[in-house]
């Protein structure tokens, strides 16, 4: 009995607060409820209204709290935080999830889609995370989670940002947690595979890439978001707590192949 029950705090999230970017759909939203599954009050941040999954977030006996915010524009990171923080008292975990991505050819890509994806995939991951750790340094306790891809470690096809912003991603987690782990908070990140949301959508309706691309992955199938509840509640709790800069693959075995 002692057994279960330490291996059941290691993973318990009761009376923490995750603040979860791009928590409307497809992964962030399967992150938000993973989290929740847990025992976390959930901040739910979305270019888009969340009352629905905060919705979901409240049928499982937790709080929610939807922010609607473009995160392509700075000020947002610190409203993002200031919001929160006004509903809970605290942020213990941030969940740099929201993304976007372009798909033209180098040889035609522009400027403006440069800077879109950067911004919202780059450059609010760093001010968000800053925003955040200024709190849980208060505490001398902090759990940050960037959502990276197969791309921080391959070059893609077709989206030369979102290969540049995903390899920043997961630079950005090694620095953060170089400079970070004295004031008590980890910062690591998830690389999914190839998952089915809606950035995958071209892919998935193209039966030449869908094919190649599922020959490829060992297991054979799409990621879906529930394959990532496990991932992210194991580095958002303190089972996690002497890991560090790390970039956790979840791909169905993808990068092995």
């Amino acid at each position: 009995m002692n057994g279960s029950g330490h291996m059941h705090r290691l993973f318990d999230l009761t009376g923490q607060t995750a603040v979860v970017t791009g928590a409307g759909t497809g992964l962030g939203r399967g992150m938000a409820l993973a989290l929740a599954s847990a025992g976390a009050d959930i901040v739910l941040v979305d270019r888009i209204p969340a009352e629905q999954v905060a919705g979901e977030v409240r049928s499982l006996g937790r709080r929610a709290l939807a922010v609607t915010a473009d995160l392509s524009q700075m000020p947002s990171a610190s409203r993002v935080m200031e919001a929160a923080l006004k509903e809970f008292g605290k942020v213990d975990i941030l969940v740099n999830n929201a993304g976007i991505i372009r798909r033209t050819p180098a040889i035609d890509f522009t400027e403006q889609d440069w800077d879109e994806v950067m911004a919202v995939n780059a450059k609010a991951v760093f001010f968000l995370s800053q925003a955040a750790a200024r709190d849980m340094m208060k505490r001398n306790r902090g759990k940050i989670i960037n959502t990276a891809s197969l791309l921080a470690f391959q070059g893609g096809i077709l989206v030369p940002s979102y290969a540049a912003s995903k390899g920043a991603v997961a630079q950005v987690t090694k620095a953060l947690a170089n400079e970070w782990a004295a004031h008590g908070i980890t910062v690591n990140a998830i690389a999914p595979g190839y998952m089915a949301t809606d950035n995958t959508k071209a892919l998935r309706e193209d039966p030449v890439r869908s094919r190649a691309i599922l020959d490829r992955i060992p297991a054979g199938r799409w990621g879906m978001p529930e394959d990532l509840a496990g991932a992210v509640i194991f580095l958002a709790s303190p089972a996690s707590d002497y890991v560090n800069g790390h970039v956790l693959v979840v791909d169905g075995g993808w990068l092995a192949r």
